[in-house]
């Protein structure tokens, strides 16, 4: 019979069970979009392991199945782009995944949003960067996801740069073996267990509150059927049947929204991540976990919001006098969930992983207490608040007769600005364990370009001087110079060798005076080097070149040897700017072995004028005219781990998708109780109530419980947060403008879905309002 009410009751019953399922199924699709996550990442991650193309073990001869690839990654305006050179060797070389065949000399195959960004104005300087012809695109099975940038670019003599880590010869793509998965340490696994509830619990929150939708006007036609003869018992039955066709609905929506969800979500990209539609496919246990649980839970919520309302035949008697909420079960929820936490507090991360079902089950109790304690706030404060404006006193009265019904609708935004601020913090307070300081100094340059072997870095250095926006560039070779051969057996003694002009050498070490032809020997980086520099720096001694560094099967460079000249000048070694002491010789250009150019790899360091704008593109623009291996990176003081990096961005990427359904859940909600009030706003305005006033007590009874809300949930946030710190060993800290930018994004949805409430409102206050058939 509640089946049959929900879809008969003529159009209202109609709009009330498609609010219903619109807020349900925004909730499941949610769901079902959460649990797919672990499953896209998981697909990412095969994806990019399938691609591998590094060597493992011996260098491998040139055969019919060999591939020669070399890496020729690059950045554009932040976003990476994975290039590689290839050169097929035989019929047979492995095709790398996403290819049907490799491109010509002079062509690539590049990804769709590649060939889109290549065929844009806004990529007219990464074509100048890129000087090959389009032949194809990168199929779906080569790509991490539908944003990647990635290219294969035809090359030809690759095999003399084969050098084992950028350049090498391959017969397979992939992993060489089926490794175990690296498990995270116990303080990132905190992090994905607690982000996960965060996610997860608003959105449940939700679902619990849109079964809710229509209370008043069920209420009423349950007191119809008591006077037609039905006992207590049967109207709850008939209740819930109505509830469960709604989640019906929901469920039905809900997976028609994540297929549209799914779908929208390859053509995005959030926090620099994106997957393809096929990647988002949620476990069947999970799916079935989210169908058997979402009408069960509509039920159970249905009949315990029906426990203290008195359905007669004649009405809906709710007391004479309304009973205030009880507090005491209510504290006891979040001092539960501290009780589950407190035994793994001081735990750390050198002591074991944390128990995972008392990391859930107590994240979840904090959580669901402000769910539970938020409207005897609501009900405590409003019942004391006093006379004011018209607009003030249409709300507050509002808010006194119907306190549950506004917590309800900012419960959601409550429980994930208070997760959101506890995750905050746990970010802010381990970030330190997973950031190093890389020593770069960027006062003296901000870039480096690193060449290969055998590039005249002298010149390169000359050529990133004249580019735009370059206001210094200092080149630096380095190689390693021993006593012995480095063929066979290998020298007994070595060092490194270090070759630039008076200015470069000044970046490294601290000279007297400099010429032309000028030889030092510097000391002061490390004992080890000092000593074996101090043994090889004798005039007259015949020392020898690594010419060998990655050289192939069958490829050895010629031999260069070197004698240390007379006059040999003792230097002291100071910080040059990547943050290293460079021992061993320093040497002028002149100085240098003749044929020294193979043995020695190059680096440049830019100092660039930060106002020009794209200058870093003009800088790797003239990097990959010079060497299309050449490897540009950006300096910073400090370097995060890529693990907890990729946690993070995953975090803040789930947090907008969150907020964005739970405003959309609020938009239903608002609408649903202005439609409930329709016939009440009409006769204001009929007795003369002015539009501005009702939209004034809109925004006041939002802003109301929203205020309460944010000040709960940044108490329950602050006490959550302080207690996964205490848990992972960090040192308690408030970063304040990360909680006030919380909840100032709880309160900025709250605002947008009021103000776009506001022109229904208007709608629904006209005089035809009152009419009844």
């Amino acid at each position: 019979m509640g089946v049959r009410f929900a879809f008969t009751g003529g159009r209202e019953g109609w709009i009330r069970v498609l609010l219903t399922a619109v807020g349900v199924g925004l909730g499941v699709a949610l769901l079902l979009l959460t649990t797919a996550i672990p499953n896209a990442m998981a697909v990412r991650h095969d994806r990019d392991a399938g691609r591998l193309d590094y060597t493992y073990g011996p260098p491998r001869p040139k055969a019919a199945d060999t591939l020669v690839i070399s890496d020729a990654n690059s950045t554009f305006r932040g976003s990476d782009v994975r290039g590689r050179l290839v050169e097929p060797e035989g019929p047979r070389a492995p095709i790398a995944p996403g290819l049907s065949a490799y491109p010509a000399p002079g062509e690539m195959v590049v990804s769709p949003a590649l060939k889109h960004l290549l065929a844009s104005d806004s990529g007219k300087l990464l074509r100048e960067r890129l000087p090959y012809r389009i032949v194809g695109t990168i199929g779906e099975s080569g790509l991490i996801g539908s944003h990647e940038l990635a290219y294969y670019a035809g090359a030809k003599n690759l095999a003399p740069r084969i050098n084992g880590w950028q350049t090498a010869r391959i017969d397979t793509f992939g992993p060489p073996k089926k490794t175990p998965a690296s498990r995270l340490d116990p303080v990132l696994l905190l992090l994905v267990l607690v982000v996960f509830v965060v996610l997860l619990m608003p959105v449940a929150v939700f679902i619990a509150a849109a079964v809710r939708f229509g209370g008043e006007r069920r209420d009423r036609r349950l007191a119809a059927l008591r006077l037609v003869g039905a006992d207590s018992r049967m109207t709850r039955r008939v209740a819930a049947g109505e509830a469960l066709a709604g989640s019906l609905v929901g469920l039905a929506l809900g997976t028609v929204f994540f297929l549209l969800g799914r779908q929208l979500a390859g053509s995005v990209e959030i926090m620099g991540v994106s997957v393809f539609p096929s990647y988002l496919n949620p476990t069947p246990t999970l799916v079935v976990l989210v169908a058997v649980a979402v009408p069960a839970a509509a039920v159970l919520v249905t009949l315990f919001a029906l426990r203290g309302v008195v359905i007669e035949p004649l009405g809906v008697v709710r007391t004479a006098k309304v009973r205030r909420r009880r507090l005491w079960w209510r504290l006891l929820l979040p001092l539960a969930g501290l009780g589950l936490l407190a035994p793994m507090i001081g735990k750390g991360s050198e002591n074991g992983y944390f128990n995972e079902y008392q990391v859930i089950g107590g994240v979840l109790l904090l959580l669901l207490g402000v769910s539970v304690l938020l409207p005897w706030v609501v009900e405590a404060v409003v019942g004391r608040l006093g006379a004011g404006g018209a607009a003030w006193q249409l709300a507050v009265r509002r808010l006194q007769l119907k306190s549950d019904s506004a917590a309800r609708m900012v419960n959601g935004i409550a429980v994930a600005v208070a997760g959101a601020i506890a995750i905050q913090m746990l970010f802010a307070g381990v970030q330190g364990d997973y950031t190093k300081v890389t020593g770069q100094d960027t006062t003296r340059a901000q870039m480096q370009v690193n060449l290969s072997r055998g590039v005249d870095f002298t010149t390169a250095a000359k050529k990133f001087a004249v580019t735009k926006g370059v206001r210094k560039a200092v080149a630096l070779g380095s190689a390693d110079v021993g006593d012995r051969s480095w063929h066979g057996k290998g020298p007994a003694t070595s060092t490194g060798v270090t070759v630039g002009d008076c200015a470069a050498l000044r970046e490294v070490a601290r000279l007297p005076s400099c010429h032309d032809g000028d030889v030092f020997a510097a000391t002061g980086s490390d004992t080890t080097i000092d000593a074996d520099t101090v043994k090889l720096a004798k005039a007259g001694r015949r020392l020898w070149l690594d010419t060998n560094v990655g050289v192939g099967v069958g490829r050895p460079r010629p031999e260069i040897t070197w004698t240390v000249p007379g006059g040999l000048k003792h230097v002291r070694a100071i910080t040059s700017p990547d943050g290293n002491k460079t021992g061993g010789f320093l040497l002028t250009p002149s100085a240098a072995p003749g044929r020294g150019s193979v043995a020695f790899s190059g680096a440049v360091y830019v100092s660039i004028d930060e106002s020009v704008p794209d200058v870093r593109e003009y800088v790797r623009n003239t990097a990959a005219a010079i060497d299309p291996m050449a490897d540009t990176m950006m300096w910073s003081a400090t370097e995060e781990s890529n693990k907890f990096t990729s946690i993070r961005t995953g975090t803040f990427a789930g947090a907008i998708c969150v907020l964005a359904l739970i405003g959309l859940s609020l938009l239903v909600s608002q609408l649903e109780q202005l439609r409930e009030r329709k016939r009440l706003l009409s006769a204001l305005v009929a007795f003369g109530t002015r539009r501005r006033t009702l939209g004034l007590s809109v925004l006041w009874q939002a802003a109301i419980p929203v205020a309460l809300g944010l000040l709960l949930a940044s108490a329950v946030g602050l006490t959550l947060g302080a207690v996964l710190l205490k848990m992972v060993g960090a040192t308690l800290s408030v970063d304040w403008s990360g909680v006030l930018s919380m909840t100032g994004a709880g309160a900025g949805v709250v605002l947008t879905v009021t103000l776009l409430s506001l022109p229904p409102l208007l709608r629904l206050v006209r005089p035809d309002g009152l009419r009844t058939e």
